[in-house]
């Protein structure tokens, strides 16, 4: 089976990695957009903040139908595979705000401790709509963060499989038969 998808991978080359990232990404936002226009599940700050490397990763798949060298190819191959570790991270961290497993930022809850009626008011006006310990969808025991974790580590974990076998094609490095 890995043999099938090198030369699968090795067919489609740079524009089918390319495809990749853009599909990743525009899935992503739209998976998120989806379910805060169309099911009205709001976003919370760590949210919004997930959304970032996704939509950085589909400008870079543009970027990489732009260049013909393979050295500049990899480097945005790479990059894009970084943002879908970052994002990963970002869902991370927002997978143990909310388990509790440790504070979020200072824009994901409500401290409304203040001196005076107009800095309490000020506070509230300003404050999140939503907060980011407690999830607004879970299905099968995840949290839609939990899931971009699964989604985002998994799409870096395939891309950086797919830039390899394009650099041992590249490199002209071939397998051999023990």
């Amino acid at each position: 089976m890995p043999e099938k998808l090198n030369q699968m991978f090795i067919r489609f080359g740079y524009s089918g990695m390319a495809l990749f990232f853009l599909l990743v990404g525009v899935t992503a936002l739209g998976g998120a957009f989806i379910s805060q226009y169309g099911f009205d599940l709001k976003p919370c700050v760590l949210c919004i903040y997930q959304r970032y490397p996704f939509g950085i990763v589909i400008a870079l798949a543009a970027l990489l139908y732009g260049f013909r060298d393979k050295k500049v190819r990899d480097g945005i191959i790479t990059l894009a595979i970084i943002t879908l570790l970052v994002g990963g991270g970002i869902a991370v961290f927002h997978v143990g705000v909310e388990q509790k497993w440790w504070e979020g930022t200072t824009h994901c809850g409500s401290d409304l401790n203040s001196d005076s009626i107009e800095a309490l008011r000020a506070k509230i006006m300003g404050a999140a709509t939503v907060r980011c310990d407690e999830p607004q969808f879970v299905f099968l025991g995840l949290s839609m963060a939990g899931y971009n974790v699964l989604y985002s580590f998994g799409a870096a974990l395939f891309a950086s499989y797919y830039l390899c076998t394009l650099r041992d094609k590249s490199h002209g490095k071939k397998k051999r038969k023990a």
